[in-house]
């Protein structure tokens, strides 16, 4: 599919990676094929850009950030590659909770606890209700190169006329002026927004069924911690296409 307004600067090739959640599984199946993208087309400038909410639902949050933050392969297809990571309303939360165990009970019933486990081991049902002894134990065992790269990832990146973020943007506000809660959290207004952006919008967030296209904005969140299908948005010049798990 091509757009002859939207496009990627010149000899880029870009990959928009949606809500991982804790599969590791799947996202190294999804990097595995870009990895074979690039192999078959090579491309001058390779970026990889994951939308947030690499944590929480699924088992494996620890070992997801770990994969994210180490940045690309130092051999094969994608070294050289750029990895961009933006951060996601599930981040977000989490960082709230370090600060403020109070948040515990909203982060939990949102996948927060398989969070938790990833970095402590098993928690029984009492431990699960004592947040304050979880806020402790999460923070002695995150590493501390995750918590640097949680605390400092943007909330935002662009790449030609188009801008990645997670959640979305607040209609009637320009792009630069942006507030970041919004980037992570918003649904509506955004979903329903039909004004025309001097960028294309690419997000997650909001699960779809599959890849969702409007002239304003690409959602690419398809739900993979319980689906399976964890997708990839691929820019190049003012084409676009898709790989999924």
């Amino acid at each position: 599919m091509t757009d002859q307004t939207h496009n990627v600067p010149p000899g880029t090739r870009d990959y928009a990676i949606g809500d991982i959640h804790g599969r590791l599984d799947l996202l190294d199946r999804l990097l595995a094929d870009i990895a074979g993208d690039v192999a078959r087309f090579p491309a001058g400038r390779v970026v990889v850009v994951f939308l947030g909410d690499l944590i929480d639902r699924g088992t494996e949050s620890r070992q997801v950030i770990e994969r994210v933050c180490g940045g690309p392969p130092a051999e094969g297809p994608l070294a050289g590659a750029r990895y961009v990571c933006l951060r996601g309303n599930h981040e977000d939360i989490l960082l709230q909770f370090l600060a403020d165990f109070s948040v515990g009970p909203r982060w939990f019933r949102n996948g927060g606890l398989e969070a938790v486990r990833s970095y402590v081991g098993e928690v029984d049902a009492r431990l699960a209700h004592d947040h304050p002894r979880l806020q402790k134990l999460l923070y002695r065992a995150l590493p501390t190169h995750h918590l640097r790269f949680l605390s400092s990832i943007p909330t935002r990146h662009e790449e030609g006329d188009y801008l990645f973020v997670h959640a979305g943007v607040r209609p009637g506000i320009a792009l630069d002026r942006q507030d970041p809660f919004d980037l992570m959290w918003i649904r509506e207004p955004f979903l329903s927004a039909r004004e025309a952006r001097s960028k294309m919008v690419v997000h997650g967030h909001t699960v779809v069924m599959d890849p969702e296209l409007r002239p304003n904005r690409i959602g690419i969140d398809t739900g993979a911690w319980r689906t399976g299908r964890l997708t990839a948005l691929v820019l190049e010049g003012g084409g676009r296409r898709f790989l999924f798990t």
